[in-house]
Protein backbone atom coordinates (compact mmCIF):
# COMPACT_ATOMS: atom_id res chain seq x y z
CA UNK A 1 0.00 0.00 0.00
CA UNK A 2 2.83 2.40 0.85
CA UNK A 3 4.51 1.66 -2.50
CA UNK A 4 1.29 2.46 -4.33
CA UNK A 5 0.92 5.77 -2.48
CA UNK A 6 4.53 6.70 -3.27
CA UNK A 7 4.05 5.81 -6.93
CA UNK A 8 0.97 8.03 -7.11
CA UNK A 9 2.84 10.93 -5.47
CA UNK A 10 5.78 10.48 -7.83
CA UNK A 11 3.52 10.53 -10.87
CA UNK A 12 1.93 13.79 -9.71
CA UNK A 13 5.33 15.50 -9.79
CA UNK A 14 6.26 14.02 -13.17
CA UNK A 15 3.00 14.88 -14.99
CA UNK A 16 3.40 18.70 -14.82
CA UNK A 17 7.01 18.41 -16.01
CA UNK A 18 5.93 16.14 -18.88
CA UNK A 19 3.06 18.47 -19.78
CA UNK A 20 5.42 21.43 -19.74
CA UNK A 21 7.98 19.68 -21.98
CA UNK A 22 5.26 18.68 -24.45
CA UNK A 23 4.14 22.32 -24.53
CA UNK A 24 7.63 23.61 -25.25
CA UNK A 25 8.02 21.02 -28.02
CA UNK A 26 4.90 22.38 -29.72
CA UNK A 27 5.95 26.01 -29.31
CA UNK A 28 9.41 25.33 -30.78
CA UNK A 29 7.70 24.50 -34.07
CA UNK A 30 5.78 27.80 -34.13
CA UNK A 31 2.35 28.45 -35.58
CA UNK A 32 0.57 27.78 -32.27
CA UNK A 33 -1.86 29.74 -30.13
CA UNK A 34 -1.23 30.23 -26.41
CA UNK A 35 -3.75 31.37 -23.82
CA UNK A 36 -1.63 32.77 -20.99
CA UNK A 37 -3.26 33.50 -17.65
CA UNK A 38 -1.84 36.65 -16.08
CA UNK A 39 0.91 36.21 -13.49
CA UNK A 40 0.31 36.21 -9.73
CA UNK A 41 -1.97 39.04 -8.61
CA UNK A 42 -2.87 40.62 -5.26
CA UNK A 43 -6.42 39.28 -5.08
CA UNK A 44 -8.65 36.74 -6.77
CA UNK A 45 -11.12 39.41 -7.84
CA UNK A 46 -11.27 43.13 -8.50
CA UNK A 47 -12.86 45.66 -6.13
CA UNK A 48 -16.41 46.86 -6.85
CA UNK A 49 -15.12 50.31 -7.87
CA UNK A 50 -13.07 48.95 -10.79
CA UNK A 51 -12.12 51.50 -13.44
CA UNK A 52 -10.42 49.95 -16.47
CA UNK A 53 -8.38 53.15 -16.94
CA UNK A 54 -7.13 53.29 -13.32
CA UNK A 55 -4.79 50.54 -12.11
CA UNK A 56 -5.23 51.64 -8.48
CA UNK A 57 -8.82 50.31 -8.64
CA UNK A 58 -7.77 46.84 -9.85
CA UNK A 59 -6.07 43.75 -8.47
CA UNK A 60 -2.51 44.11 -9.78
CA UNK A 61 0.56 41.92 -10.03
CA UNK A 62 2.53 41.23 -6.88
CA UNK A 63 6.33 41.47 -6.89
CA UNK A 64 6.38 37.69 -7.25
CA UNK A 65 3.97 38.03 -10.19
CA UNK A 66 6.35 40.48 -11.90
CA UNK A 67 9.21 38.01 -11.42
CA UNK A 68 6.99 35.25 -12.80
CA UNK A 69 6.13 37.33 -15.89
CA UNK A 70 9.82 38.05 -16.58
CA UNK A 71 10.59 34.34 -16.19
CA UNK A 72 7.82 33.44 -18.64
CA UNK A 73 9.29 35.84 -21.19
CA UNK A 74 12.81 34.48 -20.72
CA UNK A 75 11.54 30.92 -21.17
CA UNK A 76 9.59 31.82 -24.30
CA UNK A 77 12.68 33.54 -25.73
CA UNK A 78 14.88 30.53 -24.98
CA UNK A 79 12.55 27.60 -25.68
CA UNK A 80 9.94 28.64 -28.26
CA UNK A 81 9.81 29.89 -31.80
CA UNK A 82 9.37 33.64 -32.06
CA UNK A 83 6.30 35.20 -30.54
CA UNK A 84 4.69 36.77 -33.57
CA UNK A 85 1.86 38.63 -31.88
CA UNK A 86 0.73 39.31 -28.30
CA UNK A 87 -2.86 40.31 -27.55
CA UNK A 88 -3.80 41.24 -24.00
CA UNK A 89 -6.86 41.97 -21.93
CA UNK A 90 -7.01 45.67 -21.07
CA UNK A 91 -6.73 44.99 -17.33
CA UNK A 92 -3.51 46.24 -15.72
CA UNK A 93 -2.38 42.81 -14.45
CA UNK A 94 -2.69 41.23 -17.89
CA UNK A 95 -1.05 44.11 -19.75
CA UNK A 96 1.80 44.20 -17.23
CA UNK A 97 2.27 40.43 -17.54
CA UNK A 98 2.39 40.74 -21.34
CA UNK A 99 4.78 43.72 -21.34
CA UNK A 100 7.18 42.21 -18.81
CA UNK A 101 7.21 38.89 -20.67
CA UNK A 102 7.23 40.03 -24.30
CA UNK A 103 8.21 43.71 -24.34
CA UNK A 104 6.18 46.91 -24.56
CA UNK A 105 6.17 47.25 -28.34
CA UNK A 106 4.71 43.84 -29.09
CA UNK A 107 1.61 44.03 -26.84
CA UNK A 108 -1.75 44.97 -28.33
CA UNK A 109 -4.77 45.51 -26.02
CA UNK A 110 -7.73 43.38 -27.16
CA UNK A 111 -10.99 44.09 -25.29
CA UNK A 112 -12.57 40.65 -25.88
CA UNK A 113 -9.83 39.15 -23.66
CA UNK A 114 -11.20 41.08 -20.64
CA UNK A 115 -13.04 38.84 -18.13
CA UNK A 116 -16.09 37.30 -19.78
CA UNK A 117 -19.31 39.26 -19.46
CA UNK A 118 -22.20 38.01 -17.34
CA UNK A 119 -24.74 38.91 -20.05
CA UNK A 120 -25.15 35.89 -22.35
CA UNK A 121 -25.32 37.78 -25.64
CA UNK A 122 -22.34 40.01 -24.81
CA UNK A 123 -20.40 36.98 -23.57
CA UNK A 124 -21.09 35.06 -26.78
CA UNK A 125 -20.00 38.02 -28.91
CA UNK A 126 -16.84 38.37 -26.83
CA UNK A 127 -15.91 34.68 -27.18
CA UNK A 128 -16.69 34.71 -30.90
CA UNK A 129 -14.32 37.69 -31.34
CA UNK A 130 -11.53 35.77 -29.61
CA UNK A 131 -12.18 32.66 -31.70
CA UNK A 132 -12.18 34.78 -34.89
CA UNK A 133 -8.79 36.29 -33.96
CA UNK A 134 -7.40 32.81 -33.29
CA UNK A 135 -8.79 31.36 -36.53
CA UNK A 136 -7.36 34.30 -38.50
CA UNK A 137 -3.85 33.64 -37.20
CA UNK A 138 -1.61 31.87 -39.69
CA UNK A 139 1.88 32.98 -38.71
CA UNK A 140 5.05 30.96 -38.46
CA UNK A 141 5.69 32.24 -34.93
CA UNK A 142 3.32 31.83 -31.99
CA UNK A 143 0.28 33.91 -31.04
CA UNK A 144 -0.02 34.67 -27.31
CA UNK A 145 -3.28 35.89 -25.74
CA UNK A 146 -2.86 37.12 -22.17
CA UNK A 147 -6.14 36.87 -20.31
CA UNK A 148 -8.02 35.73 -17.19
CA UNK A 149 -9.08 32.41 -15.66
CA UNK A 150 -12.76 32.98 -16.51
CA UNK A 151 -11.97 33.63 -20.16
CA UNK A 152 -9.72 30.57 -20.47
CA UNK A 153 -12.41 28.46 -18.82
CA UNK A 154 -15.14 29.78 -21.14
CA UNK A 155 -13.00 29.04 -24.22
CA UNK A 156 -11.68 25.61 -23.22
CA UNK A 157 -13.75 24.27 -20.34
CA UNK A 158 -10.49 24.03 -18.36
CA UNK A 159 -8.79 26.15 -15.74
CA UNK A 160 -5.28 27.56 -15.55
CA UNK A 161 -3.00 28.64 -12.74
CA UNK A 162 -1.62 32.16 -12.57
CA UNK A 163 1.17 32.35 -15.14
CA UNK A 164 0.17 29.08 -16.82
CA UNK A 165 0.26 28.83 -20.60
CA UNK A 166 -2.37 26.70 -22.34
CA UNK A 167 -1.60 25.78 -25.95
CA UNK A 168 -4.82 25.43 -27.94
CA UNK A 169 -6.29 24.89 -31.38
CA UNK A 170 -9.78 25.79 -32.62
CA UNK A 171 -12.30 22.96 -32.60
CA UNK A 172 -15.93 23.83 -33.43
CA UNK A 173 -17.19 26.40 -30.90
CA UNK A 174 -14.44 25.81 -28.34
CA UNK A 175 -10.70 25.49 -28.15
CA UNK A 176 -9.03 22.12 -27.74
CA UNK A 177 -6.17 22.05 -25.21
CA UNK A 178 -3.04 20.54 -26.79
CA UNK A 179 -0.59 21.06 -23.93
CA UNK A 180 0.21 23.21 -20.92
CA UNK A 181 3.26 25.00 -19.62
CA UNK A 182 3.25 25.38 -15.86
CA UNK A 183 5.55 28.03 -14.42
Amino acid sequence: MLRYALAVLASLTVLPAYATEAGWALLRDGGHVVLLRHAMAQAASDPANLDIEDCSTQSNLTDRGRQQARKIGALFAARAASTEKVLSSRYCRTEETARLAFGDASVEPFEPLDPVAADGAVRNEQLQSILAAIRAFSGSGNLVLVTHLETINALTGAGAREGEAVIVRPESERLHVLARIIN
